[in-house]
């Protein structure tokens, strides 16, 4: 599902400062600051339903796929169980290339 396009594009967001983790993700989905949120598959069940209620609540696409250690390292930081995307282009771009 996740191919070395979208761990580039995902590389590009961060150089760019497009991305929201940690913490900060969930206050951005709040607001709305974020288009897209990509969720791993190895996280732990309590994250996932915490993340993905929140996409759902406020009507924020999301996606399950990928692992923490290819996201990490696709951002250059560590541990990073969830991505959220800023940017309207980036978040197009990375969900036609999942084929949605």
């Amino acid at each position: 599902m996740f191919n070395k396009d979208i761990y580039s594009l995902l590389g590009l967001c961060a150089r760019a400062r497009k991305l929201s983790t940690g913490s900060i993700l969930i206050n951005d989905i709040r607001i709305k600051n974020v288009y897209f949120v990509i969720i791993a598959e190895n996280a732990s069940d309590n994250a996932k339903k915490k993340i993905s209620d929140k996409c759902q609540y406020y009507h924020i696409d999301y996606v399950i796929g990928g692992d923490v250690d290819s996201l990490s390292h696709a951002v250059g930081k560590d541990n990073r169980v969830a991505l959220g995307i800023t940017d309207k282009g980036f978040a197009n771009k990375i969900k036609s290339k999942l084929g949605g």
